[in-house]
């Protein structure tokens, strides 16, 4: 299996797509049109606020554990307990925000609410806000944009995840995987295996030593090479869900770095976690069943998909 690096100028692109969602889940993405400046504002700024002493790091800290937004600190999060694999805590920090813009309807079931918690940004950096909203923005259009190519590998008309994505409550996470100074425990990676929740993850990530590995569908883990001006894209669960599992969400880990790498280890990077509509119905696609099959799974609305995969994460 290999991850499979697709033009989105190129005219088969939604075919290809469509291929490696079905064969590898991941791909990546050239071509793709996002403002440069937007991209290494974000990139430059994000790295600013992991430099920042901790005390000023832990100043807008998530305010108690299980809230959304905000810094968390080195070895905070176990992302292969959401697969009930009990593992020693992953060795990153992040910062998260989430939906920007409020919402245009009365949110009166208490998840969404909890989805469109506060976001914490430091009072005496509003470059810093700005670039990540700004990416934000910028990844939201560049998912609609995909999943508009999506929708075509699929046979499906170009517009028709757009009413299902047009107040989506997508998430943004910075993360800085430490210069590794001590051994890892037994067990314990970067980012533990793990799969993602929504319709589409895009990362963008550096090509420091210890880095992104796909599980290839003979059990192989396979190097996500960095490459530039590149994003990584992959399908998450809802997507494969929508699909009928047609499509594959896939599971991916960031693995330590060599014991003999030279110089810094320190690896960052940046994921854009896109969801549907916290209303928007998860049901099977016409097109994503085969004769005699039925579809796998009930309808769920995306929200209560979303708070299904937090849950598992933390129980």
């Amino acid at each position: 299996m290999s991850i499979p690096t697709i033009s989105l100028t190129s005219p088969s692109a939604a075919i290809e797509i469509a291929k490696a969602c079905e064969h590898v889940g991941f791909f990546q993405i050239v071509d793709h049109g996002v403002d440069r400046q937007i991209v290494e504002r974000a990139w430059e700024t994000a790295g600013q606020f992991f430099d920042r002493p901790l005390p000023e790091r832990l100043a807008v800290a998530m305010p108690y554990p299980g809230y959304p937004y905000g810094y968390q600190g080195l070895e905070a999060e176990r992302l292969a307990f959401s697969l009930g694999n009990d593992t020693p805590p992953d060795r990153k920090h992040t910062f998260s925000i989430g939906p920007i813009d409020p919402a245009t309807h009365d949110v009166v079931d208490p998840d969404e609410k909890w989805v469109r918690s506060p976001n914490q940004w430091p009072a005496d950096a509003p470059e810093f806000r700005v670039a990540a909203e700004n990416y934000y923005y910028a990844m939201g259009q560049l998912c609609a944009r995909i999943l508009g190519l999506m929708a075509v590998g699929l046979q499906l008309p170009a517009d028709f995840f757009e009413p299902s994505i047009n107040e989506h409550t997508s998430a943004l996470r910075l993360l800085d995987y430490p210069h590794a100074v001590t051994a890892p425990a037994p067990g314990q990676l970067r980012a533990g295996a793990h799969t993602d929740y929504g319709t589409l993850t895009i990362l963008r990530q550096d090509d420091a030593p210890g880095g992104l590995e796909v599980r290839s569908t003979d059990g192989q883990w396979i190097a996500v090479p960095a490459i530039e001006s590149a994003f990584v894209v992959n399908v998450g669960d809802c997507l494969g869900r929508w699909t009928n599992d047609r499509w594959r969400s896939t599971l991916h880990r960031v693995v330590n770095p060599p014991i003999d790498a030279k110089g810094s280890t320190r690896r960052r990077s940046i994921a854009f976690f896109h969801n549907a509509n916290w209303d928007a119905t998860i049901s099977c696609l016409a097109t994503c069943t085969r004769p005699g099959e039925g579809p796998r799974y009930e309808p769920v609305l995306a929200g209560q998909h979303l708070m299904s995969k937090f849950i598992a994460t933390v129980t």
